[in-house]
């Protein structure tokens, strides 16, 4: 049974005299840090000098720095830049920058897991991953409550490791939710698992194969888009927030009967055996290095190529005229 932790478990009081530099003021850095400083803690983010979020970051109330002198002054690091430019940033800005003792902290253990990143051996490297985007970290925190996260200690320099994960995660308002042990290993093999079979390669497949399927049997665009990706999100509720079984309880008795029986024919056994084909490629860092060689070569247009396509596909056509008609306002 995995080791979880409650907000009644954990205390502030390990960090609350330390300097927590926040490096990058993205979705998750821009959560994070206001949650930090909102709990009480001192916060100080480190950007690039005349980079777009410094503004940002001044204008929401904080201590903005170079990323050298966020460091300088820090007592924990904790790094929220995109993976990709993690390891020129770390070595050219980040660890010249830091003394002995200090915690490098992160938010996904790619860097460290696949050595990425080599961090001296006398600090601190910890993690605290909130499962859920920065919009909804920042959301529920500011509801009273907050996002689960997973936490886990690569190298505990200071014997206090522990004790300042757990604070972050406190900080952040992860302990609200709860907060399970984990180690950088298994968070990253199971965040790129989830991420490439279900949540969003294998779900976004699922979608496009059956909007395709519906669209060729002669079913209008707009209907099959309806069908197949509307009302997608309806469902995921109804799992996230009562379990599978709870959704089955919540449909109807057709949906139900047919989804029961029907179900297992799309997701099949050979389903089951690719996606242990995409985790063995995670597992024995294929993926890993196809995505680095892919990056270092191409750089955003390493994903983007694949994107167009999907801009192109009927489903995205279709769907950018039913979304304006139902949120008019909104912008894509």
């Amino acid at each position: 049974m995995a080791k979880t932790w409650k907000d009644s478990d954990v205390s502030l009081d390990p960090i609350k005299n330390q300097i927590i530099a926040v490096i990058g003021y993205g979705i998750q850095g821009h959560a994070q840090a206001n949650n930090l400083k909102d709990s009480g803690l001192n916060v100080i983010v480190g950007l690039q000098e005349g980079g777009s979020s410094w503004k940002k970051a001044k204008d929401d109330g904080h201590e903005v720095l170079s990323i050298q002198k966020a460091c300088e002054k820090a007592d924990i690091v904790h790094v929220l830049i995109p993976d990709m430019i993690q390891a020129k940033v770390f070595r050219e800005q980040i660890e010249p920058n830091l003394n002995v003792g200090n915690a490098l902290s992160f938010s996904h253990g790619a860097a460290i897991h696949w050595e990425w990143i080599r961090a001296p051996g006398d600090v601190d490297i910890i993690m605290v991953a909130p499962k859920g985007p920065g919009s909804k970290v920042r959301e529920t925190y500011l509801e009273g409550f907050g996002t689960p996260s997973i936490v886990a200690v690569y190298q505990d320099y200071t014997k206090m490791a522990w004790d300042r994960t757990l604070a972050l995660a406190k900080g952040i308002g992860s302990t609200r939710a709860g907060v399970i042990e984990t180690t950088f290993q298994e968070e990253v093999e199971t965040d790129w698992f989830g991420e490439q079979a279900d949540l969003c390669g294998g779900c976004a497949s699922m979608i496009i194969n059956s909007f395709e399927t519906l669209v060729e049997a002669g079913y209008q665009p707009e209907i099959a888009y309806f069908e197949v990706l509307h009302e997608l999100k309806l469902i995921v509720d109804l799992i996230q927030r009562y379990g599978i079984n709870g959704m089955w309880r919540r449909v109807s008795e057709t949906a139900r009967y047919g989804g029961l029986t029907r179900g297992p024919m799309v997701m099949n056994k050979d389903v089951k055996e690719n996606m242990k084909k995409v985790l063995k490629m995670i597992q024995d860092g294929t993926f890993n290095q196809e995505w680095i060689s892919d990056y270092q070569k191409n750089g955003k247009n390493a994903f983007d190529r694949y994107m167009k396509q999907v801009d192109a596909h009927q489903i995205e056509q279709v769907g950018k005229k039913m979304r304006q008609m139902m949120w008019p306002d909104s912008k894509e």
